[in-house]
């Protein structure tokens, strides 16, 4: 069950002595950030700031993660398993979740492979409303929906041709140009990769289906 509300009552608090492991992962991209233990209090914190609160078992304290770094972690969704053990928390991290700077507890390479895709689309929803000076993206943006569509268009040519004629890299080179500059005409119609990759899934579903 997603939510950002949990019934503390209705967890098995007992199993674990008072407390439930808990597992916090990147709400975008899905990379698992660390794992933590809360209480009853400290679910408590977590709903009613809305930044990520364990107990911490070596200070026998509440413990806000960010407290002293300022690196918190800002509550998206909470979930509970299907023993009402343990949580799963879906955060947005503000800098490094390790103290030893990598983005996750048990290092940089575990997040999914196509997860930055995630964080990219983001990105440029974010770029499009704020439309920072200086920005290439807020310059398609100003540029018009022609202007996307005619990048869209050039990119897929360069890569329709690298997957010729050149080697790996440059095929690689320009598919990254190609999908970026396809999310920031997505964006452009109101539209992010997650709507390309809900209408996949639905086309795999029906192809698996019948």
């Amino acid at each position: 069950m997603a939510s950002t509300r949990l019934d503390s009552a209705q967890l098995d608090w007992a199993k674990g002595d008072g407390l439930l492991p808990v597992i916090v992962q990147h709400w975008l991209s899905g990379e698992v950030l660390m794992l933590g233990y809360m209480n009853v209090e400290a679910l408590e914190r977590t709903q009613s700031t809305g930044q990520v609160t364990f107990f911490s078992r070596s200070k026998q304290r509440l413990w806000t993660k960010g407290e002293t770094s300022g690196h918190v972690l800002v509550l998206r969704s909470l979930r509970v398993d299907c023993d009402a053990d343990t949580l799963l928390v879906l955060a947005q991290p503000h800098g490094p979740t390790c103290h030893k700077g990598t983005s996750s507890c048990f290092g940089d390479d575990v997040e999914p492979p196509l997860g930055f895709l995630a964080e990219l689309d983001a990105l440029v929803a974010q770029r499009y409303v704020e439309r920072p000076a200086g920005s290439y993206t807020t310059g398609l943006f100003e540029g018009g929906i022609r202007r996307m569509a005619q990048k869209v268009g050039e990119e897929g040519v360069e890569t329709a041709l690298a997957a010729v004629a050149q080697d790996d890299a440059a095929l690689l080179g320009e598919a990254a140009d190609l999908i970026y500059h396809l999310t920031v005409a997505l964006r452009a119609r109101g539209l992010g990769l997650k709507d390309v990759a809900a209408l996949l899934a639905a086309r795999h579903a029906g192809r698996t289906g019948a």
